[in-house]
């Protein structure tokens, strides 16, 4: 059997979202991940648990193991195999080049699904009460737990992973920015109107590329005093939609509805004037060129597909490209765009997390106080502390 044919299978639903499964050579379902993968229909984590399956599942065939016979043991094996540090011999990592191995917060998927998986199985059929009470464990509350929960000072026990590396818990994080003058390099760089568009809203905001090429024109709202009543100033509004014919979809998804054509709702992101200026650039030029009547803001310019939707991944191909002819360092992703965003915001407001929070649409000042607010090495501020420790400010 080639383990690489065992694979991710989407499934177009009624309502126009997808569903996802995992498949073997022939066609044929893989009972147990499509038990388990139905508990997530339509949401984003089905989507995200069925490649992370898949790969354990090859990895089972490939050692001979089933959910019958499966250890403890050998699930730590599985984790140390594609990246996870663990105190024991794992045999051959899992991932091998051109594949890296998991990263942090990959690690912290695949260790969720894994539990959820077995113990699904487990209550299904019976099988293997071994594994099942090495995976059914609990800890003790932290006062975090007890501050997020209702009737928290109830709380006795919390479920706990043994799967779970941990290893970066508790530790602040610094997500990449984007290289020193990336906007005006990538403006340079980019061949269309449509493109620098994409560069210039990346830059002026903190929207996601699913949010960006999941877009409609009557999602956005670019005069004062909008019909939505919901923010005077130019703005434009994220629904998600599962069923885009380019598959791009919010990651959040916030209620919205249409009335009268006038979209009320989703997440809420001001706009610049340069963002409106590439906009009636765009929609003046290549947009009432080649657009057909699907209604979403991005599409694509060449090639049999013209005037349909653009892709995300598209975009992420675009940026690359660009990066690449501009001589940046490094692979301009389009996240970056978004911690550099709001790193700047950050800063520009005096390190209020408020203010981020609320401009980045960030679930919490707290996440952007972990995730942004450590002090900047080389800011004055930080040089002026350091100076009168050393006693070198008199």
């Amino acid at each position: 059997m080639v383990l690489n044919d065992l694979r991710v299978q989407s499934l177009k639903r009624a309502g126009g979202g997808l569903s996802y499964t995992v498949v073997w050579p022939d066609g044929s379902v893989e009972e147990e991940a499509d038990s388990y993968l139905r508990m997530f229909e339509g949401s984003g984590t089905q989507k995200t648990y069925a490649y992370a399956l898949v790969d354990h599942l090859r990895w089972r065939v490939r050692e001979g193991v089933t959910t019958e016979s499966v250890t403890f043991l050998d699930l730590q094996r599985y984790m140390g195999a594609v990246g996870a540090y663990v105190p024991m011999p794992f045999g051959r990592p899992w991932r091998v080049p051109p594949q890296r191995p998991y990263g942090q917060s990959a690690l912290d998927v695949a260790a969720a699904c894994l539990k959820g998986f077995y113990l699904h199985q487990f209550a299904r059929t019976g099988t293997n009460s071994e594994l099942r009470a090495a995976l059914d464990v609990s800890r003790i509350p932290t006062q975090r737990d007890r501050s997020r929960a209702f009737l928290g000072h109830t709380l006795t026990s919390m479920p706990a992973n043994p799967l779970a590396t941990g290893k970066n818990k508790g530790r602040r994080r610094h997500p990449k920015m984007l290289p020193e003058g990336t906007r005006p390099s990538l403006l340079k760089a980019v061949n269309t109107a449509r493109d620098a568009m994409v560069v210039t809203w990346l830059s002026d905001t903190s929207l996601r590329i699913g949010g960006l090429t999941g877009l409609h024109l009557v999602d956005l709202h670019l005069r004062e005093n909008a019909a939505c009543q919901e923010c005077r100033d130019p703005h434009l509004h994220v629904c998600h939609r599962p069923g885009n014919p380019n598959r791009s979809a919010a990651k959040i998804k916030p209620d919205w509805r249409m009335i009268d054509g006038v979209i009320t709702g989703g997440e809420i992101y001001r706009v610049s004037p340069a963002m409106i200026s590439t906009y009636f650039t765009y929609m003046t030029t290549e947009y009432a060129k080649v657009a057909t009547g699907h209604g979403m803001l991005l599409i694509q310019l060449a090639g049999p597909s013209r005037g349909e939707p653009w892709s995300a991944d598209a975009a992420r191909g675009m940026l690359k490209r660009a990066g690449r002819r501009a001589d940046l360092p490094g692979r301009i992703l389009p996240k970056a765009f978004r911690h550099q965003f709001t790193n700047d915001v950050l800063d520009a407001s005096d390190g209020d997390p408020f203010v981020a929070k609320a401009v980045g649409n960030w679930a919490s000042a707290k996440m952007v106080d972990e995730v942004y607010g450590h002090p900047d090495l080389h800011s004055p501020q930080f040089s002026r502390a350091l100076e009168a420790v050393w006693g070198e400010d008199q």
